[in-house]
This record gives C-alpha cells, sequence and structure tokens, in this order.
C-alpha cells in the first residue's frame, strides 16, 4: 500500500532508530523538536501525495490505514481516526478521571461550534491528509497542538474531512509525553489565535510539487 515509509526521530536513544534502520525504514533526524515540528519535516520530505501519521507505540490501530487511505482515494481531503465516535473506543488506563476525555470532547465541541468541521475528535494525531492540501495550511504548530490546527484551519477552508472509528489500544512503547493541564492551556491558545484571525490559512501549490501516485506513512 505505501510507497515510502518515514521514521521521523526526535534523538531517541532507546535503540528505536537501529531497529528501524535495520528493517530498511529511512530514519530522519529532527532539526527541531516537537511533535507538531516532526509533522512539519515529514511532509518537506514526503513525495506521495497521500500522507498517513502514525505513532508506532502500540496506542494506534493499524488495521485503521486502509480506511483512511481509501478516503482520501474517494476525494476526501482529511480522514481522523475517531476514539469517540460510534463503535470507537479511547486508551483510559492512564487517565481514571477521564480528564483528557472530558477535555477532547470539550475541545471538538467547541471546534464544531465556531467552524462547523462536524467532527468527534479533533485532536487526535492518527490520521491522513493530502500533501498539497496540507501544504495550503501553512501550519506552524510545532507541540502536540499540531492536530487541532490543522483540523480547525482545514474546517476554515472548507476541505472535506471524514472520520474512521479506532481503537485505542494500551501504549506499550514509553509513555504518554503530554501533560494534561498543560495542553489546555496550549489548546485555548490555538482556538483564540484561529478565532481573531479570520482569514483562511491557505496558500495555493505548484501541482508539481507533489507526485500524485504513492503514498507515504510517516511514524512520528
Amino acid at each position: 500500500m505505501f510507497d515510502e515509509v518515514l521514521v521521523i526521530n526526535g534523538k531517541s536513544r532507546d535503540g528505536t532508530v537501529e531497529f528501524c534502520r535495520s528493517k530498511g525504514l529511512k530514519v530522519i533526524s529532527q532539526r527541531q523538536l516537537g511533535r507538531g515540528a516532526a509533522f512539519l519535516e515529514a511532509t518537506e520530505r514526503a513525495t506521495g501525495e497521500i500522507l498517513v501519521f502514525f505513532s508506532p507505540d502500540g496506542n494506534e490501530d493499524p488495521s485503521v490505514i486502509p480506511e483512511l487511505v481509501r478516503l482520501l482515494e474517494g476525494g476526501y481531503d482529511l480522514a481522523i481516526a475517531s476514539r469517540f465516535a460510534k463503535n470507537a473506543r479511547s486508551d483510559d488506563s492512564d487517565d481514571p478521571w477521564h480528564i483528557r476525555r472530558i477535555g477532547n470532547r470539550l475541545f471538538t465541541y467547541i471546534v464544531n461550534a465556531l467552524w462547523d468541521a462536524k467532527v468527534t475528535d479533533s485532536i487526535n494525531g492518527f490520521r491522513a491528509i493530502k500533501k498539497s492540501k496540507l501544504l495550503e495550511l501553512r501550519q506552524d504548530a510545532l507541540g502536540y497542538d499540531v492536530e487541532l490546527q490543522m483540523t480547525i484551519r482545514a474546517a476554515k477552508s472548507g476541505y472535506r474531512i471524514a472520520e474512521v472509528p479506532t481503537i485505542e489500544m494500551r501504549r506499550i512503547g514509553g509513555s504518554r509525553k503530554s501533560e494534561t493541564w498543560w495542553m489546555g492551556v496550549k489548546f485555548l491558545k490555538v482556538i483564540l489565535k484561529e478565532l481573531f484571525h479570520h482569514r483562511v490559512w491557505r496558500r495555493r501549490v505548484h501541482s508539481k510539487s507533489v507526485r500524485q501516485e504513492p503514498h507515504c506513512i510517516c511514524l512520528v
């Protein structure tokens, strides 16, 4: 299915780089740390038109990937693996008070109310998007707010957005890096920034900037 696999490495020292290279995967060391920075660098390096962002820590179900790709091939611009759609489930094993679940639902409600995104999970990073469309959004979020910014700007730009229900599994690799309350503050800043910048965040991209056929999965 994929013509290219990129591993975006944020200075990992746990053997990840060696393991990936032993499997013949292309490893890219980030110039700037941060999840959003990894998304931006993956987009810059990828040669295909359909990009899938996937975190290989056991939390995300790879069986959903073909459906994400099919949605983009069928005409959608952005496809999100939703943890809150019908028949979906989020992993709350390290969040017994469901603070993140409540926060995610709240921010998604705000995004839908302000920009009519019609999504159930505006924040999940497990998603696919067309490279040409992503470049148009001129994203500048460098941290864990990158997905929320992408969803908002896609909705503001009138992109066709679809969702696929996903079962989020227990994390088997490492621990959660984001801090719940600090992330809530960053998400609020993103929403306020997008709210008070009314213009659509798009720029035209020359059609020769990407190849139309290949697909790329970006492991971040």
